[in-house]
């Protein structure tokens, strides 16, 4: 059996993974993904919806299809350029689907929004490149360019004794809509989530060019980052491998201090 490129195929409701990345969640589950080949995932809540197979397709869930555009996700599939033998390019970007209702859940408007914060509206790129896992072992998605430069860093920041961990990688429009919705439930207003996190579709991590970095032993995500050796190898090195900061003390968008979130721009100095 050929060996699958390491991507995840993006579409608008459903993402395709590599079946041998992903956990089982039941007997059942665990013989399909043991004979499969990718693994359809709903974007909303990560269920597992079917498995395909060199003979075919396996459904997991009753009516899997319902309210989803499974045939773009198996179109998305069987196009696959690495899939064809076609040398990878640039992911396109996807175009943005019911971003107004998302945010009109939590009471904002995408105009507003983006004019007052100043932050742009990020689409998800069609596929991403595998980039290793991260501190939970779970897998890790970016874009391209960005999962090669973060190997690049992270190997120059070992050799200089550091260790660098990834915390958090590439998430969905959908996903960025799930952290409000638990945050929401645990009572927070949604002007105290949005000081933390971006509008869902605005968030840099939805290009899958952002990085949450962390050390070891170090709690994520939280403003002591910056007092450890982690911290101080990316502020001396990081810009040499194409990632910076984006949210620094004072940032114009509304953000706190984030020392931990890194993203690339490509801009080597």
């Amino acid at each position: 059996m050929r060996s699958l490129p390491r991507l995840l195929i993006n579409t608008r409701d459903i993402e395709l993974w590599p079946a041998d990345l992903l956990r089982a969640t039941g007997s059942h589950d665990a013989r399909a993904l043991a004979r499969g080949r990718w693994v359809l995932r709903r974007k909303q809540d990560g269920r597992y919806l079917a498995v395909a197979m060199d003979d075919g397709l396996v459904p997991l869930l009753p009516r899997w299809t319902a309210g989803l555009d499974a045939d773009g996700a198996l179109r998305a599939l069987a196009t696959a350029p690495a899939l064809r033998g076609v040398r990878l390019t640039r992911a396109h970007a996807l175009p943005v689907h019911g971003l107004e209702a998302r945010l009109a859940l939590l009471g904002l408007d995408a105009g507003d929004y983006a004019a007052r914060t100043g932050l742009p509206l990020v689409a998800e790129p069609a596929w991403l490149a595998w980039a290793g896992r991260d501190r939970y072992r779970r897998p890790l998605w970016l874009d391209r360019d960005a999962a090669l430069a973060w190997h690049r860093m992270q190997t120059a920041a070992r050799d200089d004794g550091v260790v660098l961990e990834a915390i958090s990688g590439y998430r969905s429009h959908a996903y960025q809509l799930g952290i409000f919705a638990r945050k929401r439930a645990r009572g927070l207003e949604v002007d105290d989530i949005l000081a933390v996190n971006a509008a869902p579709g605005f968030s840099e991590h939805h290009g899958g060019q952002a990085l949450d970095i962390g050390a070891p032993g170090e709690p994520p995500a939280e403003e002591s980052f910056e007092h450890t050796a982690a911290f101080g190898w990316l502020q001396d090195h990081a810009a040499t491998h194409g990632y910076a900061m984006s949210y620094p003390r004072d940032n114009p968008h509304g953000i706190v201090y984030e020392p931990w979130h890194w993203r690339y721009t490509g801009a080597i100095a």
